[in-house]
């Protein structure tokens, strides 16, 4: 399909987006990027455990992961109670910041084709385009136009309203702490590894990171906590979203606003069930922040002429560590397809053919990673399940691990 003088329109301005806008724009799109926030996203988002899809999906694109990515992990190690480790397992990875791999892209889009404060109020299309219509009264008229909102998705919103995230009965604290303070509480080995604590029913789990302005210095890198909890949708999460001024919040709750009460409570929980060296650090992260979890999986990826990208079509746990390596590959299958089809609706079904089975078996798999969450179960049978998954030799050979794709 010959794509000179065509327009793409873009919504959604975080990583899966610009890997859209650019692997289009390589094809020879026309693209613009609008992204819902008044403010520039650069600053969000913590560690990102690397696959070599990820990588090669930036090679795609001319950026360079060879040097300056992130920091080199070894493998992982499994802590007791006490501190001690009890399990390793050699698995070396990257890891890398959301922010890292959000810069790099953005450079290379460069400004002039990125636009916020574009907050998408609706759709329209016909045989000939596709409008995106702004909360501003603006719009933007183009041949396709591509969902990469994210979790919270107005463009899957509003074509696909019976889609929507499923809570996952548990939720992640998270939080960045200092090489500085992490190192004299954690050795060695623990720091520079994927290093994981099995709580009954929970995981705690913290690995090194760059530091701020992605700074890769031994001594100024930083340390990236979570901690995934079991909550009850109607008892806990209510009380967990709401901030300290009684207001509840839908779906995730701003970090700074994370009530007081809900941390103490968290602090709490810590000085019982995580080993010395992890509770010692995670009593040092100034704002903790709380992520309920959920999973989402879309029933479409091409509507007319729009296409979901991202978490806009999947949701993932993030057990699997590959939300990022998602979103690339979307990218990469939708450019192709456009281009190996006489038109852009064949292009688009296309796409989805490709890719709508595969994030459900993200999906899938998450799913099984997770199943021990949980503190009491409905069967026999899915107290097994959760057994066989939550032995600390499996999820130390299993998480952020893609072998469930490349084994068919």
């Amino acid at each position: 399909m010959t794509q000179q003088s065509r327009r793409v329109l873009v919504i959604g301005g975080s990583v899966s987006g610009l890997f859209a806008a650019l692997y289009l724009r390589r094809s020879g799109w026309d693209v613009e990027v609008h992204e819902r926030s008044p403010v520039p996203l650069t600053g969000r988002g913590a560690g990102i455990m690397t696959h070599p899809e990820l990588r090669r999906a930036l090679a795609g694109l001319g950026l360079d992961t060879e040097r300056d990515f992130g920091v080199p992990i070894p493998g992982r190690v499994m802590l007791d109670a006490a501190g001690r480790v009890i399990g390793r397992h050699a698995f070396p990875q990257i890891a890398t910041s959301w922010n890292r791999v959000f810069e790099m892209l953005m450079g290379a889009l460069g400004a002039g084709s990125y636009h916020l404060d574009r907050d998408l109020a609706r759709v329209s299309q016909d045989g000939e385009g596709v409008t995106a219509h702004f909360a501003d009264g603006t719009a933007r008229r183009g041949d396709i136009l591509i969902g990469a909102d994210g979790f919270r998705s107005a463009v899957r919103g509003q074509l696909l309203p019976e889609v929507q995230p499923l809570y996952a009965g548990y939720v992640a604290w998270r939080g960045l702490l200092d090489e500085r303070d992490a190192a004299p509480l954690l050795t060695g080995e623990v720091f520079q590894h994927l290093s994981f604590h099995l709580p009954p029913g929970e995981q705690f789990l913290g690995y090194a990171v760059a530091g701020p302005g992605n700074d890769l210095r031994p001594g100024c890198r930083s340390w990236n906590a979570v901690w995934y909890r079991p909550a009850d949708a109607t008892r806990d999460i209510p009380r967990l979203l709401t901030d300290d001024t009684g207001r509840m919040h839908e779906l995730s709750i701003p970090p700074p606003l994370v009530a007081r009460s809900a941390i103490a409570e968290m602090r709490a929980a810590a000085d019982r069930l995580l080993p010395p060296p992890f509770r010692a650090a995670l009593a040092l992260v100034h704002q903790p922040f709380l992520q309920p979890i959920y999973d989402l999986e879309s029933t479409a990826l091409a509507l007319g002429r729009v296409a979901l990208v991202g978490d806009a079509a999947f949701v993932v746990r993030p057990h699997v560590g590959a939300g990022v390596v998602k979103g690339a590959e979307d990218a990469v299958a939708l450019a192709a397809s456009l281009d190996a089809e006489p038109t852009i609706e064949a292009g688009l079904r296309a796409y989805e053919a490709q890719r709508i089975g595969i994030g459900r078996r993200f999906v899938a798999h998450a799913r099984r990673l997770g199943c021990y969450l949980k503190y009491g179960f409905a069967s026999e049978e899915e107290r097994a399940r959760a057994a066989y998954h939550a032995e600390p030799e499996r999820v130390l050979a299993e998480t952020a691990v893609l072998d469930f794709l490349r084994l068919g």
